[in-house]
């Protein structure tokens, strides 16, 4: 994965994943974020808003990055790319999707939950994975046990994560970032409360900050 892209998630500490009910939300949420401190977003593909709001956000919040969640099938891996995302996050691993994001060109973290898992990552060069789900597939103490036989391996774990566990996890250095929806709750998002999300985004910029000059 380019490091440059490693670099910026890891500056940014927490990234927002993001499932839109309709694509009319994806702007303004992803505003609200980058006012509270969080240039970086997954928008998930889980809703049929999922591609076009990663088309919408590409294209009017340039300067924030945008990764593309929940790729699933290789197909996938196209349609983001062409709607604009500069990076793609699938909650698992297969060769095809390893393949069909090779094929696209587009930089892809893949997730794993076990050694024999993140073993078939590392065999075709994916070093940089995402750990889902966190908190059900053992938290701190499995990415501890990781670290010794995969001491190349770097972590976004996703899944359990939030502001009571944060610290836990930023101050492993195997983990680059974390993922999480706790700061864009889907009642705000219907509600239209960008406020709230724009605190939690403060919040959560704050508290990386934090940890960080520490």
């Amino acid at each position: 994965m380019d490091e440059a892209l490693v670099e910026r998630i890891r500056r940014c500490g927490v990234v927002p994943v993001v499932t839109v009910p309709d694509v009319e939300a994806a702007v303004p949420l992803t505003e609200a974020l980058r006012e509270g401190g969080i240039d970086v977003v997954e928008l998930t593909l889980r809703t049929a808003a999922g591609a076009k709001a990663v088309e919408a956000v590409a294209r009017r919040c340039p300067d924030v990055l945008v990764i593309a969640g929940t790729l699933t099938r290789p197909e996938h891996f196209a349609t983001v790319r062409d709607a604009g995302a500069r990076m793609a996050v699938s909650p698992g691993f297969s060769e095809p999707l390893h393949e069909a994001a090779e094929t696209a060109g587009l930089p892809w973290m893949p997730g794993i939950a076990t050694a024999s898992e993140l073993m078939r990552a590392l065999g075709v060069g994916r070093s940089r994975v995402k750990f889902f789900p966190a908190e059900l597939a053992g938290g701190i103490k499995m990415l501890k046990a990781l670290a010794g036989p995969f001491p190349e391996a770097r972590f976004c774990p996703t899944g359990g994560v939030d502001t009571g566990n944060l610290k836990d996890y930023l101050t492993l250095p195997q983990v680059i970032c974390v993922g999480g929806s706790w700061l864009v709750p889907l009642k705000a998002v219907t509600e239209r409360n960008w406020g709230l999300i724009r605190d939690e985004a403060r919040k959560a910029r704050h508290l990386v900050d934090s940890l960080r000059a520490a």
